[in-house]
This record gives C-alpha cells, sequence and structure tokens, in this order.
C-alpha cells in the first residue's frame, strides 16, 4: 500500500512552477544599461548563456521533492489476522457422456457447470475447495485447497469422459464417497459436498445411499444438484453414415436418490433446467454456506521522506554552487 500521511501539502507543488512562469513573463531585468545595441547583436551565445535556467530548474525540483517529504509518503504492509474457521467444500462433478446435452444453451450441461462452479469458487475467501470428478470411476482433480486460481485452471481442463477415452457411465455413489473420503480428514467445523449430475447411478460399486450414510456419519452435509431438462433434449452424436449431427434424446435423472442423498446428510436437493438456475442454486448455497471468521486488518507504514529530503538538499547545494561560480551574475 502506498499513500500521503498529509496529501493536502500536495497543493503546493503548484506553487513553484506558477512563480517559474510569472518570473518568465515578466522576463529578467537588465544588469548593465547600453546605450545601443547594435555593436553586438547576431553574436552567438555561449553555453553557459543557453544553460542560465539549469540553477532555476534544480531550485525547483529541490522545492518539489521538500514538498513530497512534508506531505510526508509511506509505504505499509497489510496483515489480516484471521479469528474462527471457514467451510471445507469438495465439488462433485459428473463428467459422463450426457453431460453434453445442449439443453444448457449456449452450452452443454458441462460447460454451463464448469462456469458456475468457477464463478461460485471465486466468491469463496477464507474456505477451502476440492474438486472430484466422475463418470463410470471417480478422480480426484484437486484436494481441499485455498489456492483458487489454481482450483479454476484445473476446473477448465475438465472435459468429458468419451473425450478423455475414459468409460462412460455415471457412478454418483463412487462420486460421493471420493469426495467424502477427501474430507474425512478435514479439521474444519463445517463440511460439504455439492455433486451435481444428469443422470442415474448405473456404474461403480458403491450404492449412493450407501455413501450417503457414510458422508453423514463423518458429520458431512450434501447439496445434491440435479441438472437436465425434463423430456427430451438435443444430444450430440457422431453418426457412423452422416458425421456429428443432434439428435433428440429422453433425459433421464434420478430425483429420488439426490432427494434422500440430500435429506440423509441434512442438505438440500435443488433442479436445474438452464444456466440461470443453476446460478441460482449455487449463489442460494453461497449464502447457506458462510464462513464463521472474525477478519482485523492491520497495517504498518513505512516513512519515505528521508529517500527526498537527500536528493533534495543535494540539489539545493549544487544550484547555490553553480550560482556562484559558472552562473554567477554581476551585481
Amino acid at each position: 500500500m502506498f499513500r500521503f500521511a498529509h496529501p493536502l501539502w500536495l497543493l503546493a507543488l503548484l506553487l513553484p512552477p506558477l512563480s517559474l512562469l510569472i518570473r518568465w513573463r515578466r522576463g529578467q531585468p537588465a544588469t548593465l544599461q547600453y546605450s545601443d545595441l547594435r555593436m553586438v547583436q547576431g553574436l552567438p551565445h555561449s553555453a553557459r548563456l543557453r544553460l542560465r535556467w539549469v540553477p532555476s530548474i534544480l531550485r525547483l525540483i529541490a522545492l518539489a521533492l521538500l514538498v513530497l517529504a512534508i506531505a510526508r509518503p509511506q509505504t505499509g504492509r497489510a496483515l489480516e489476522v484471521i479469528r474462527g474457521r471457514g467451510v471445507d467444500i469438495v465439488m462433485a462433478l459428473d463428467i459422463s457422456g450426457s453431460m453434453a446435452a445442449l439443453d444448457f444453451e449456449p452450452q452443454n450441461r458441462l460447460g454451463a457447470a464448469k462456469q458456475v462452479i468457477s464463478e461460485f469458487i471465486a466468491k469463496r475467501r477464507y474456505d477451502r475447495v476440492g474438486l472430484v470428478v466422475f463418470a463410470r470411476e471417480a478422480f480426484s482433480q484437486s484436494p481441499p485447497t485455498f489456492d483458487y486460481a489454481v482450483l479454476r485452471q484445473l476446473l477448465t481442463e475438465v472435459e468429458l469422459a468419451p473425450d478423455l477415452g475414459l468409460e462412460d457411465g455415471t457412478a454418483i455413489g463412487l462420486g460421493l464417497a471420493q469426495a467424502a473420503a477427501m474430507l474425512q480428514e478435514s479439521d474444519a467445523q463445517s463440511r460439504v459436498i455439492i455433486l451435481l449430475t444428469d443422470g442415474v447411478n448405473n456404474a461403480g460399486q458403491i450404492d449412493p445411499l450407501t455413501a450417503a450414510q457414510a458422508a453423514a456419519a463423518l458429520d458431512i452435509k450434501v447439496y445434491t444438484v440435479g441438472a437436465a431438462r425434463p423430456g427430451q433434449v438435443p444430444v450430440p452424436v457422431d453418426d457412423p453414415f452422416f458425421g456429428p449431427t443432434t439428435r433428440m434424446m429422453e433425459s433421464e435423472i434420478d430425483e429420488e436418490t439426490l432427494q434422500k442423498i440430500a435429506d440423509e446428510t441434512d442438505g438440500l436437493y435443488f433442479r436445474a433446467e438452464d444456466t440461470a438456475g443453476l446460478t441460482q442454486i449455487y449463489e442460494q448455497i453461497n449464502q447457506l454456506e458462510k464462513s464463521e471468521v472474525e477478519v482485523q486488518v492491520f497495517t504498518r507504514y513505512r516513512e519515505l521522506a528521508g529517500w527526498l529530503l537527500l536528493p533534495a538538499l543535494g540539489l539545493i547545494l549544487l544550484e547555490m554552487t553553480l550560482r556562484h561560480t559558472i552562473f554567477r551574475t554581476l551585481p
């Protein structure tokens, strides 16, 4: 941080250039008087004459430095003291092939989810946030961290399972269990999982409700989000005869299981049918899971006036020396 302790003194910076301007407009008074100047007209000007303004410029700079020093420039270092604890949050994100559906225009479901989750992460400040992705298998993308920039970068690299060469499927139970395991050693007072999926559990060796019971035993709250429109939705497919095209397919989502997971862990279930609705859901979760922290900010300032006074003194001495030697004028 940088500041002037007495900023009103900066107005005095206007005085030296103003006095110099007035002096220039009035002109330099003659030292000697001659009856006729035609004898000296056209003579070349010496370097001493061309540089006669140097002492005045030096004095002007010195005065400006003195004014800045009087205004007391300071640099400060802010120190935040945080009392209390934040929330440990793990985002469990479905990356199965069905997340390619285009009902969250102008993006597919995964693109909309990544955008909203990234905005959610950006709004957290004192909470550790982690990321788990799941399709037929579950993967830890990032453990809970305060490094939100790295976490958001890792989120941008998340792609659909088929695009990553992974076997497709929706292992909701496995994804939930992986997220709960990530929070198992957390000592935060509040531990939360936000699980987003668009389908039905059809893979993995862990039942979603069993994983929910394990999370409840660890005192982990689970918010479940179903991201899908009901009925027929456009899905991009790669047709062997016609190439990339879009087909209408039935959207399936197991809302009953997602509701039971939320109930088992004292969480909530939400249903989103477009990007705006998804944004509102994460905004609501953001309001529900507030960090209980007290932040005190202390700032220590370091005086910089000394760095200005020494050059100002040097310039004044130089200006006085030049006026009494090279640029000395006749009395």
